[in-house]
């Protein structure tokens, strides 16, 4: 079912569950690609800039030939607290490192999002912050065993346990901390009409 506001197809080149349901549940056609390209950056880059970089990086990689009611879209979501970036994490170590970091403060969720239509490319990315209560070490070891941190930014998942007892408040796109900011994605598609 095409949206009633939009009719691109969008060929999503993630893997991310949450980045496929929120588009589908908000009534886009979504056909999931595969874009292989190692999603490493400068040290350089900081914040925004690291996310925007990748979703760019991984639109470069594709070859797909799109058709004029096509959208390749990309993304990147991560985890910016203090001068750190906390991508997703390498083992379950490395997991309770990060939420024991995240743990009583504030951190800035990123997501870069790059569009291409068979005529141009539009570039844009979403923020919010998130704050958390501190996390005992006994939900941290929970939410370990039960849930699945290494394939998400910051080793958390804001749909799952550890968002449901650890976050005080958000101030922005709650969606974007899942992964995709939608409402700012259809906004971002006026450059397209």
């Amino acid at each position: 079912m095409v949206t009633p506001f939009f009719r691109y197809k969008i060929l999503l080149a993630s893997q991310s569950p949450r980045r496929q349901m929120l588009l589908s549940h908000s009534g886009f056609e979504t056909e999931i690609v595969k874009i292989d390209v190692e999603e490493n950056f400068d040290a350089n880059l900081k914040a925004h800039e690291i996310p925007v970089y990748l979703a760019q990086k991984k639109n470069a990689a594709s070859d797909l030939p799109l058709s004029e009611n096509e959208l390749l879209v990309t993304a990147d979501t991560v985890v910016w607290l203090g001068e750190e970036v906390l991508n997703k994490p390498e083992n379950m170590d490395e997991a309770a490192e990060m939420l024991r970091k995240i743990s009583g403060h504030v951190h800035t969720v990123y997501t870069g999002v790059c569009v291409k239509s068979s005529k141009t490319t539009h570039t844009f990315y979403d923020e919010s912050k998130v704050y958390f209560y501190d996390l005992t070490e006994e939900m941290i070891q929970y939410y370990l065993q039960q849930f699945k941190p290494l394939d998400k930014a910051g080793a958390y998942g804001i749909q799952e346990f550890i968002g449901y007892v650890g976050i005080q408040k958000i101030e922005g796109c709650y969606y974007n901390v899942m992964g995709f900011p939608v409402s700012k994605f259809i906004q971002e598609l006026k450059a397209f009409r």
